[in-house]
């Protein structure tokens, strides 16, 4: 693990600080960067969300899918917790708290936002991180690998249909035309570069390249998430400096989501006698989210200034901590 991951939140914190101090500092700057558009597209966060996101996608491997039969359960509770439950959980947690309990502390139209970044959050399950985890508890690599493919294949087709659907329900107008560009631009054709870089690499007899590829790629990466957050948090500073309260709105319903979706996973696998490593991962990948994507998607649909992009931002904030928290209870709780 290293210097990056090792002290995650201290970065993000230090760039949402960077962030908000910039953006009251210098607001004329972001507002041209927020002006820098195609098709509702940022093209300033379409380039740093690649950068995030393209190194992900080249540790995918389909072809690792074939085993899967071999022990199936640690992935069909992954499939259940990640699509038939955390999406509606996440949604219901998001009306409960903008619409009922917080709905005197917060303006209708930004609680709707709030409750669509939520949403993105909780259709787009963990692809990166998840490595990070798997690895800090022991779980089985392999394993993690074939998880991380499966979902990717599955938010191919499912991530734009069932954003679309508890967006609507939640009464938030949705641009689907937006919707199914981000899916593309962030998902499909990050996946297959990643894809056809891989196949190109050992077609030409040198897997040993895609590592050092990676390893390459990474301070880029790393680069790419610290930078999206802090112009996220620029373009957003003055509302925080004057409306901090909204940051700790946002995280409450975000911190019950992650540590009840962990132990939904983490209790199933035991009561199904899921081997612990594969148990580890089984119930982090549902935990953690995809917030690069997330982010991105809220950006494209509303803006970069927008109440949709904080939420997402702040579920950066809040995951890593309670990540690893979850991390320490699954060393101490081994079967």
């Amino acid at each position: 693990m290293g210097i990056f991951e090792r002290y995650l939140s201290a970065w993000v914190g230090l760039c949402i600080a960077a962030g908000v101090f910039l953006g009251n500092a210098l607001p004329q700057f972001f507002r041209i960067v927020a002006e820098l558009e195609f098709a509702r597209v940022n093209l300033v966060v379409a380039v740093l969300i690649w950068v995030m996101i393209y190194p992900m996608m080249l540790q995918v491997n389909f072809g690792s899918i074939q085993d899967i039969g071999k022990r199936p359960k640690g992935l069909i509770i992954t499939l259940i917790v990640n699509w038939l439950i955390k999406p509606f959980t996440m949604a219901a947690l998001g009306w409960l708290f903008f619409r009922v309990l917080f709905a005197d502390l917060v303006d209708p139209d930004t609680a709707t936002e709030y409750i669509a970044g939520m949403i993105l959050l909780g259709v787009a399950p963990c692809t990166a991180m998840v490595f990070i985890w798997s690895h800090l508890t022991k779980g089985d690599a392999n394993y993690t690998l074939v998880q991380v493919s499966v979902n990717d294949l599955i938010m191919i087709f499912a991530f734009a249909p069932l954003a679309g659907f508890l967006l609507d329900a939640t009464d938030v107008v949705v641009p689907w035309e937006t919707l199914l560009l981000s899916v593309v631009l962030y998902v499909v054709a990050p996946l297959v570069a990643g894809v056809l870089t891989r196949r190109a690499l050992y077609n030409l007899g040198a897997p040993e390249r895609l590592e050092s590829l990676l390893a390459t790629l990474k301070p880029y990466s790393a680069a790419g998430l610290l930078f999206t957050v802090l112009l996220l948090f620029g373009l957003q500073a003055e509302i925080i400096v004057l409306q901090p309260l909204n940051i700790v709105l946002i995280s409450i319903p975000l911190l019950i989501q992650t540590y009840g979706i962990f132990a939904v996973a983490y209790i199933a696998a035991r009561w199904w006698r899921v081997e612990h490593a594969v148990a580890a991962p089984c119930a982090l990948i549902g935990t953690s989210n995809f917030f690069e994507l997330a982010v991105a998607v809220a950006v494209s649909l509303f803006g970069l200034n927008s109440g949709a992009a904080l939420a997402t931002v702040v579920g950066v904030l809040v995951e890593v901590p309670v990540m690893l928290s979850l991390v320490a209870v699954i060393n101490r709780t081994r079967w």
